[in-house]
């Protein structure tokens, strides 16, 4: 088409190509690597703190009872990241809308004004020129923008598929850690439980106590606040698990929040209650089973320590009464507290430990199915100590003549016999753990001392369970043959093992029962008398002979 001479169209031809190319050399010589600069510049402020050395206000608290922030992978990488997509999404948006559309071709172009410095064209020619350059600056603002979110995008794809490694692999750290601690637990045998009255729980893991603030940190664990390690509030860090050492940190129950010894985590707990009557001298054979252990580590590869100083306090408390008055005062409470010794054998990293809890119940507690149900240790036992006083049977009263009656008064019998005792918890402890069948049973005659003075009874020198049956209490040798997986027997002087000129034979007596049934857990010791034999079942009673000869320094087998 032509007007007064002139081709229009070729003219619009000629201004739309001469237009698309100053947009295209505009856009790749200097608009896109401004909207790439720009944009990325804006998306690593999402990465940097706002002011060194203070608190970031784009880390919010977190509002749980953990007193430590997610791990950064876990939750503020995500956080900075969509902040950074973010940053870089709106500086393109206000490069291309309001910085070249409205200020540099709306504002300045078509109003005749330089493109850069906004300074309006001396002359109309040069004024016209400006106009006629401002559509080129578009297309090149639109094409930069254009061009430069699709390399921005693909940038965030290549990011993101790097926060998602970042993530896998802490993940996998934290199932590897997990793992790793759960398959240590498991082959040691590791399972934690409350030692304390009215709680007696498992738990999976215990509270950790930060050593710098004393805040309670309930999750220390690999996990979303930390694969390796976890920042507390006070800025100090903690390790996550046993083998990185956690270990050394102070433990709470998680809950009754009373204080755990430090080995309860990493040591192998064995829960062994003392069962008896009232006065049948559980805690005098408790007593003399420490110092029979003690006497142990001194000539095998036993080592002995009290897990807490609260336990040091209890044993030296009860020390002192023995050796005052020769007796224990009667154990007094609903629920035990466990005194808790640690057992080891030998030295250095392959040294093999148990925490043991012993537990010393009052005999009032375990008289009923509803007394003993609330004796919830039970459902944990390892083992059982059947302390037994053969003098609070009725039979074996009755047969006792001339000054063997005052003697038996005098030695303090309990109130129920040995056989009546355990019937009065058999059933509950079945129902309570339901391990029973399992178990394995130490019982102990206790009172040996006096025992051995009696004239009208057969003194316990050979075979203690040939000797209950011997003395009238057959039936309770066959009925612990039946209910355990294991028997042992033996004969105790928990009096001439405690106290003032303590006989180091008898202590060591008094403590073969927990070696034997430490034993059963794993844990052997070299150098201690063989254990008691394999209980045969009671024979038909045989008359009854008295004999003179005392009765030898060494387990009953």
């Amino acid at each position: 088409m032509t007007v007064g001479g002139v081709d229009t169209e070729f003219v619009a031809r000629t201004f739309g190509w001469t237009t698309v190319a100053i947009g295209v050399l505009v856009c790749l010589g200097y608009g896109l690597w401004r909207f790439l600069g720009l944009a990325l510049g804006a998306a690593t402020t999402a990465f940097t703190p706002r002011a060194p050395g203070t608190p970031d206000p784009r880390i919010d608290p977190y509002p749980g009872p953990e007193p430590v922030q997610p791990a950064y992978w876990a939750r503020q990488m995500w956080i900075d990241a969509m902040a950074a997509v973010r940053a870089a999404a709106h500086t393109v948006w206000y490069l291309l809308v309001y910085h070249w559309l409205d200020e540099i071709v709306r504002g300045r172009l078509l109003r005749g004004r330089g493109g850069s410095s906004g300074v309006r064209a001396g002359n109309a020619f040069a004024r016209l020129v400006l106009r006629l350059i401002a559509p080129a600056t578009a297309l090149a603002a639109l094409l930069s923008a254009l061009l430069a979110s699709a390399l921005l995008l693909a940038v965030a794809v290549a990011f993101a598929a790097q926060l998602l490694l970042v993530a896998g692999v802490a993940l996998a750290g934290v199932t590897g850690g997990r793992s790793a601690e759960r398959l240590w637990k498991l082959a040691r045998g590791i399972r934690m439980k409350c030692p304390y009255p009215g709680c007696y729980r498992p738990f999976p893991l215990a509270v950790h106590v930060c050593p710098g603030c004393g805040a309670a940190h309930r999750e220390l664990r690999p996990g979303r606040f930390g694969a390796l390690r976890h920042v507390c509030r006070c800025g100090r860090a903690l390790p996550t698990t046993a083998l990185a050492g956690r270990r050394k940190l102070a433990l709470r129950c998680p809950h009754c929040d009373k204080e755990l010894p430090a080995a309860v985590g990493t040591t192998r707990v064995v829960h062994l209650p003392l069962i008896g009557g009232t006065s049948s001298g559980k805690t005098m054979l408790m007593a003399a089973m420490l110092e029979g252990l003690r006497s142990w580590s001194h000539d095998c590869a036993l080592t002995v320590e009290f897990a807490s100083i609260a336990d040091r306090r209890e044993a030296n408390t009860l020390a002192r009464q023995l050796e005052a008055s020769g007796w224990a005062l009667k154990t007094q409470g609903g629920q035990p507290r466990a005194l808790m010794l640690l057992i080891g054998r030998g030295r250095g990293p392959l040294k093999r430990r148990r925490l043991l809890y012993l537990y010393d119940p009052m005999g009032e507690s375990l008289r009923d199915a509803a007394t003993t149900r609330l004796q919830q240790y039970l459902a944990h036992a390892d083992g059982v100590v059947l302390v037994a006083d053969v003098l609070a049977a009725l039979n074996v009263r009755r047969a006792l003549h001339g000054r063997d009656g005052s003697l038996a008064v005098e030695a303090r019998p309990a109130d129920l016999g040995p056989v009546d005792t355990y019937a009065a918890f058999t059933g509950e402890l079945q129902g309570l753990g339901g391990r029973r069948g399992r178990l394995g049973v130490a019982v102990v005659v206790t009172k040996r001392d006096v025992l051995d003075r009696l004239s009208s009874l057969p003194r316990p020198q050979g075979p203690v369970d040939a000797w209950l049956d011997e003395i009238g209490l057959g039936e309770l040798v066959r009925i612990l043959h039946h209910d355990f997986a294991a028997r042992r027997y033996w004969a105790v002087s928990a009096r001439a093992a405690t106290g003032a000129g303590a006989l180091v034979s008898e202590q060591r007596r008094a403590a073969e029962p927990v070696l034997w049934l430490l034993s059963r857990t794993g844990l052997r010791f070299g150098g201690q008398p063989a254990a008691a034999r394999e209980p045969r079942l009671p024979r038909m009673p045989r008359p009854r002979r008295r004999t003179d000869t005392a009765a030898p320094d060494r387990s009953s087998l």
